[in-house]
């Protein structure tokens, strides 16, 4: 718990949450290292873990909150655990949380995700011709203060079955949520591009162009078809989808 000096003073924290195998503590440690070199001045770095072997010693873990949620077999894991993240006491922390995930590339300054004016920021998720009018946010990246909004959380918890049937996954709720609250704001669409969708050259110049970062890109999400490791090995988990190294992953990935 922080002492009241503590909690009288504007606080910056990054958030990021790690469970089950799928990603190791190299994930956090990078992320880590990432955020020190892009963001000036203090700042709290806290990892919501069930595992915290490994992490350095800088973040501070702390358990994921319980969330009474118990998947089925073969139910796929919708990351509903990320909505702890609105716990009205998250183990004493005050200030302005910016919630990344483990799988990204910071490639820019993080100054301004503190600083931007909002409520509830996230990402909009991306434009394609099918959701252009979507208010779905991608919540690879989104701002809050911390303990201002448990009524997501509680509003989840008491009812867990009616959530899950009506929404897809967490950021789908999250969105809705916020929405119907006036507090969903998105960040400029250039500060966080999908690797996906805006770093990889069009066909037929992906055979000999190598993925890019766009131009006011801060912060490459990556989802869907490849995560940082096999976009630098020049992988893509579908077939007939080919894309060269992303070499310039190597400049910012690393502890």
């Amino acid at each position: 718990m922080p002492s009241p000096e503590q909690a009288a003073l504007p606080q910056r924290h990054i958030l990021c949450m790690k469970w089950g195998t799928k990603y190791g503590p190299e994930y956090v440690n990078r992320l880590y290292a990432m955020a020190r070199r892009h963001l000036s001045g203090d700042f709290n770095f806290v990892c919501l873990t069930d595992d915290a072997k490994g992490i350095r010693s800088e973040v501070q873990c702390f358990p994921i909150p319980p969330l009474a949620l118990e998947l089925a077999p073969g139910q796929v894991d919708r990351a509903w655990k990320k909505l702890t993240t609105f716990e009205e006491n998250l183990y004493g922390l005050r200030g302005r949380a910016l919630f990344i995930d483990l799988d990204v590339v910071i490639v820019g300054s993080l100054d301004a995700f503190f600083e931007h004016p909002g409520e509830f920021l996230i990402i909009h998720d991306y434009a394609r011709p099918w959701r252009r009018r979507r208010i779905t946010g991608n919540s690879s990246v989104y701002r809050f203060e911390i303990g201002a909004h448990p009524d997501v959380l509680a509003h989840f918890r008491q009812n867990m079955d009616a959530v899950q049937a009506k929404y897809r996954n967490e950021q789908t709720y999250l969105s809705a949520f916020m929405h119907r609250k006036g507090t969903l704001a998105y960040w400029p669409a250039e500060w966080c591009p999908s690797f996906k969708y805006h770093g990889i050259p069009a066909w037929p110049t992906n055979y000999w162009r190598e993925p890019f970062v766009p131009e006011g890109a801060r912060i490459m999400v990556f989802h869907g078809e490849c995560n940082p490791p096999d976009a630098l090995a020049g992988r893509r988990n579908r077939r007939f989808r080919f894309i060269r190294p992303a070499r310039w992953i190597t400049q910012f990935w690393n502890a």
